[in-house]
Formats: C-alpha cells, structure tokens, sequence
C-alpha cells in the first residue's frame, strides 16, 4: 500500500507533470520527499507568489498545464496572486496547497482557513479530496479542468494527514484523454469568404488562441494566401514575427499609434483567438472602426461579441478554422491589397517618431543618465533573435515593448490583463527552466524588481542563467508622470546598485551609463554562466503608453 503523497507522485508521472514549482511548509514534507525520491524536478522558491508565477509562465511556454505546490494558511493567500494573474491570462496551472490535518478541521486549528472558498472566484474548479485514495482522482480530474476548452486554473487542497496517511482503497483515476478541437461550420466558412473578399481595408488581429491552438504556421499561411494584414498581442506576439512584410505589430494605439489609423480606415477586423477587451478598447469606436464588419474566432463561446456587435461569430478552435479559411479561400493567391502601402507607411512613420525622440536625447548618445529610448534602439542592434523576453512592468518597459519586434513563437511573455508587476522575474526564471539551452532577457524597471528581489538566490541555486535588465530612474516612473512630476507622493527609490544585490546572492553583474556599453554589457551576461543584472541608469521619461494614458484624462 502506498500513502497519499506516493499516491501524488505517481498521479504527477501519469499525468506528465515533471517540473513542480514550490516553497517548502510543514503541510508539504511528506510529499516534497516522495518527489525527490521519485526523481521529479523541484524548483523552490521564495515566496508562494512567485512560485504561481512561475507555474503560469511555465504553462504558458509549454503549452501544457503545470503544477505548483504550497503550504496551507499565509501560504496560500500569498499564493493567490499568481493563481488570479494565471485566471486572466487564460493559463492552465494545478495550484495546490497543503492544508490542516483533517482530524483538527473546524476546531480552531492553526492556519485553517476556508482555501476552498478563497480560490473559487479566480479558479476554474476547486476542490479537496477526502482519503489518501482519493488524490490521484482529484489530481487527474484538475489536470483535465485545466487542460479543457478555454484553459484556465485549477485548486486543490490536500490536508496534511492525506499526504503521510496510507491509502486504504483508491478511487480510479479519471486519466483525461485529448479532447478534439472544434472546427468550423461549412456555412461559416463560406460566409467569412464572403465577407473577406468584399474587403478592400481588412485587418486581422491574433490573440493567445493562436499559441494555444498552436496556429502559428496556419497563420502564416493564412495572411500569405490571402494577403491581409495582421496585429498581434498576447502570446500570439512573435507567432508572425514583426518583420515579416505583412506583420504590423501590436493592435495597441498605447504602443503602436500606426494601429490606430489602420483600426479607423478598416472595413473588417478578423479576430482570431483575441477578447474584444480593454486593448481594443472593448470595442468600442475609439479603436475599432464603428462601420467595419467584424468576425471574431473563438473557442469560448461567451466571448463572441461580448463587446461589439458581430457580423459572423465563429465558435471553434483558431487552428482548425485558419486552416479551413485558407483552403477555402481557393488554390491561387488573392492579389496584393492597395492599402498595405499605407499601413507601410504609418508604421515607417511611427517607428521615424520614436527614433526622433531617441536622436533629440541628447548629443552625444554617451549623455547619462540614458534616455530610455536611446537605450533600447541600441540593445535592438546587439539581442540574438532567438532570445526570449521576459516583460515586466513600468514605464521604462513600455518604451521597450514599443522599439522591440517579436522575432518568433514563443519568444515574448507579458504580465497578462491583471497587469501583476514584479512577475516578469518569477515568469523569467520558468522561461529558463522551461528552455535550458535558449536565452532568455527580463526587463524590468526598478520598482517592479523588488517584489521578488529574492528569487535572484533562486536563480542561483537552480543555475537558471537569466539576464535582468533594470532600467534605475530610482522611482516609481508612471506614477511619476500621472502625478504630474514635480512634488510627487510615495514615488521616489534609491538609486540602487541592483547588480551589486545579484551579486550578493551569488549572481554577476554591472552598471552601464552610456550606449557604448550596452553591446559589451549584454555580451558578457550571456557568457557569464550564472544570472546576471544590468543596471541601467536611465533618465524618467514619459513612454508613449504613458502619454497615451496621460491624454486620455484631458
């Protein structure tokens, strides 16, 4: 006979879970233990938010659910962060946390608390099972939650006695199978087509369901034979790189003003595996041409014109439904569309825009403290296209995701809707776990590295060799800027030297001032071994998505 916590591992190895994110807690020796033994990988962390963190990225980089483990109590509400930003960000993670003995529940124990309850409104299925026999049923059936339709979270709790107790019959577990994606309607097809070749300014917008569905090759495929333009967000970013001819970056007026008078001459948005949510203004005319057709493509139902009305609303799964438009849409090419010229040019515009303010920085470029701009049109010229990037929050990292292009699947992870700043960090750390061999960047401003300063000696420990780059105004830079500058209220840091905190915990790092040392700087993190830090003293200046959100108040 096996205890509960044999019961788990074994459940785990089934179910393909190989990597367990954690922080350790008296609920959890019994089955941190039976992992070890077990051969399961084990990253812990410093402190339970980020280990939820680091299981969404995870998620999110594999495409396949992941599991993070946690004590009871304090630990679970810490945990609770992660599990929220991994519900908006549609990621299927199994959160689970220990808990009391069962023996003691309801009787004024120490740290019993209803977790249950906590959980349930940023979880798709929560739950907690009864007898040690009855964890690899539960186990399964939250891999199965999280893994069906549209993707999402999933909680257990498990009392501590399950864990050490041993099992005395065992439930079967309800093993998932692979669910068959949903396809499109013939009728539907056909009237897409319709509605498509009557475009003469159409723009197709991806969304996360394109990486979920993994149909980046169908997309590409699709806006080649049909010759549309497309804007990506979400984990859809890089599914087209942005340098391809017929990719236009971000449909997001805050970081890409081209795609604001794109989105006001177009006369049919295709909208592929993307919420019609607040970065299209949640639909409304502002972005969103008002007398443009629409069809959005979705696998959830209730997100098909949840937002603006609809023209055709395709139920189905973002692959499947490419692939059908594609083939439908006849064996020869459609011809090249006029307006593609013009959305070259509001692009060539913009980007002539944000070089401007770089060049009117200051001579010479070597001028400190760095504009950010000028920082970041330099790193563009020195970062491997295959490296993958970590985005964190703050004003610093707005002018980044503005002058950066996606280069490829799977190379750009944002915080998501919940917009959880200081993630970027414990996102970073799971991106490297999740590919050794690959580099890996987190940017990040100042304010944002230090909710999770900490994990740096998880990087250590764990040789996951990432590289932070920390743009140092020594403040909180947005807040800075809707305060109005001058006498601002709780938004100035010390200037810190960050790198000499990583090297504290065992990492490297240096400072830079100048553009003439970025090129060498990012050089020698990527031979260092270990995680590296550069500080970036940079000056705070408004980012464009900070301007935008400045004229929005007027």
């Amino acid at each position: 006979m096996q205890t509960g916590a044999e019961l788990f591992v074994r459940a785990m190895e089934q179910l393909r879970l190989q990597t367990l994110f954690t922080l350790v807690g008296d609920h959890l020796n019994e089955v941190l233990r039976a992992a070890a033994d077990a051969g399961i990988r084990i990253i812990d962390m410093r402190h339970e938010s980020a280990v939820t963190h680091a299981a969404d990225a995870y998620a999110r980089a594999t495409r396949e659910p992941a599991l993070s483990l946690v004590t009871g109590g304090p630990g679970h509400t810490n945990s609770l962060t992660g599990i929220a930003t991994a519900y908006l960000n549609l990621s299927p993670i199994i959160a689970v946390s220990g808990s009391r003995s069962n023996a003691i529940a309801d009787r004024g124990a120490f740290q019993d608390i209803d977790q249950i309850g906590m959980a349930r409104p940023v979880v798709k299925w929560a739950a907690e099972p009864h007898s040690p026999g009855q964890i690899p049923f539960y186990l399964s059936r939250a891999y199965a939650e999280a893994n069906s339709g549209r993707k999402g979270p999933v909680h257990l709790s498990i009392p501590t006695d399950l864990f050490s107790a041993t099992a005395q019959s065992q439930s079967p577990a309800a093993f998932p199978v692979c669910e068959t994606a949903a396809a499109p309607d013939d009728k539907s097809v056909a009237r897409a087509i319709e509605l498509m070749r009557s475009a003469q300014r159409p723009v197709v917008i991806a969304g996360s369901g394109i990486w979920w569905s993994r149909a980046e090759h169908d997309l590409v495929r699709f806006i080649e034979h049909t010759g549309f333009p497309l804007y990506t967000a979400t984990l859809a970013k890089g599914a087209v790189p942005d340098d391809h001819p017929l990719c236009f970056g971000y449909p997001d007026p805050t970081l890409n003003r081209a795609a604001k008078r794109a989105f006001a001459e177009a006369d049919l948005f295709v909208i592929v595996g993307k919420r019609i949510d607040f970065r299209l203004a949640l639909g409304g005319p502002k972005l969103l041409s008002p007398d443009a057709r629409v069809i959005q493509i979705d696998i959830h139902a209730a997100e098909l014109g949840l937002n603006r009305k609809l023209d055709l609303a395709i139920c189905a799964d973002a692959r499947l439904t490419l692939r059908r438009l594609t083939a439908a849409a006849g064996e020869k090419p459609w011809s090249g569309l006029p307006c593609i010229e013009d959305l070259k040019r509001y692009r060539a515009e913009w980007l002539a825009d944000l070089e401007a303010r770089a060049a009117n920085a200051g001579r010479p470029l070597e001028h400190a403290p760095l504009h950010p701009a000028v920082f970041f049109f330099e790193l563009r010229k020195h970062l491997p296209r295959e490296t993958i990037l970590s985005w964190d929050g703050g004003d610093f990292v707005q002018w980044g995701r503005a002058i950066i292009p996606a280069t490829g699947p799977g190379r750009w992870l944002r915080l998501g809707p919940l917009g959880t700043i200081g993630a970027g960090f414990p996102n970073a750390l799971a991106l490297q776990a999740a590919h050794p061999d690959r580099r890996v960047v987190m940017i990040t401003g100042d304010g944002s590295l230090g909710f999770y300063i900490a994990e740096m000696d998880t990087a250590v420990r764990h040789k996951l060799p990432v590289v932070i780059i920390v743009g140092n105004d020594a403040g909180w830079g947005m807040e800075r800027e809707l305060q109005g500058g001058g006498n601002t209220v709780a938004c100035e840091l010390r200037e810190t030297c960050y790198d000499k905190v990583m090297e504290g915990f065992g990492g490297a790092g240096e400072t830079i001032e100048s553009a003439s040392q970025i090129g060498p700087a990012l050089n020698r993190a990527f031979q260092a071994g270990v995680p590296y830090l550069i500080n970036v003293r940079i000056r705070g200046v408004a980012s464009p998505f900070t301007e935008w959100n400045l004229s929005s108040r007027r």
